[in-house]
């Protein structure tokens, strides 16, 4: 069974679509303490999760991402969340869903897939069998909460992408997947953004999208668009950039970038 592409429909109707900014960084903002997982928020306190995801639905965002980043059971195991993985990804995409029911227009929920931390084999212990299956269980969480895409992102290794790929077509929904072109225009794993487009070659259903997200600022991120863009011009392409560097100055951080910037460049 082919999932439905919501992506593809609104595009088809605004031509292009906007996605909400950063989530851990806005949570900060807001109270989160370092160390601690954002994910946990979505019962503790759903509603400055809901409160996120209002501000960017009316700011104009096409697509809210749910809180739900560190959602596999390896990044929840740090905080001794391994087992409640279900849970808090359904909770995750049932917010963020009531956020987007209520807009008044149509508002894509994307239940955000980011990496387990742990290296595939053979650089590191974990199988890509055990990879798919630990995504998977994750993407079923955040289908059972309402989320309409898998959205994978902020990927180094292109194995990991397409374990996470796989996964969201085992539980049936449809997927986008986008790597952090970090290290010297390449991700920290070597993949180069014209390369983006081929680690899904071969599996039985293809990206709704692919790109670029994160990385090192709005200039590093436009460079990763044109050398995707030129590698398959037909592609839908995703390019979620970050506002710079950040840095400490005494107890705050700070950006490079700033909105201004940000804008000239969109």
């Amino acid at each position: 069974m082919t999932a439905t592409n919501p992506i593809d429909a609104l595009l088809a109707e605004k031509g292009v679509l906007l996605a909400d900014g950063a989530t851990g960084t806005n949570l900060f903002a807001m109270g989160l303490e370092a160390g601690e997982a954002p994910e946990l928020l979505n019962e503790t306190s759903p509603e400055t999760i809901a409160s996120l995801h209002q501000n960017f639905v009316d700011a104009g965002a096409d697509i809210i991402l749910t809180n739900s980043f560190g959602g596999t059971r390896h990044r929840l195991k740090l905080h001794h969340a391994q087992d409640r993985v279900h849970e808090l990804n359904k909770r995750a995409a049932e917010i963020a869903r009531s956020v987007a029911d209520k807009a008044g227009r149509k508002v894509i929920v994307a239940g955000s897939v980011g990496q387990t931390g742990e290296l595939l084999v053979p650089l590191g212990a974990l199988t890509y069998d055990d990879a798919v299956d630990a995504f998977a269980e994750q993407i079923e969480g955040l289908k059972a909460g309402g989320a309409e895409v898998a959205w994978v992102e902020t990927m180094s290794a292109p194995d990991e992408i397409r374990a996470a790929a796989e996964a969201a077509i085992r539980v049936g929904l449809p997927y986008t997947y986008t790597g952090s072109f970090d290290t010297a225009g390449r991700t920290m794993m070597g993949l180069l953004p014209k390369d983006i487009h081929a680690v899904a070659d071969g599996l039985s259903q293809a990206p709704l999208g692919v790109g670029a997200n994160c990385g090192v600022g709005a200039s590093d991120i436009l460079a990763s668009l044109l050398d995707m863009t030129e590698a398959k011009p037909e592609a839908t392409v995703i390019v979620k950039g970050n506002c710079g560097i950040p840095e400490f100055r005494g107890s705050e951080i700070h950006y490079s970038g700033t909105p201004e910037l940000m804008s000239d460049y969109v």
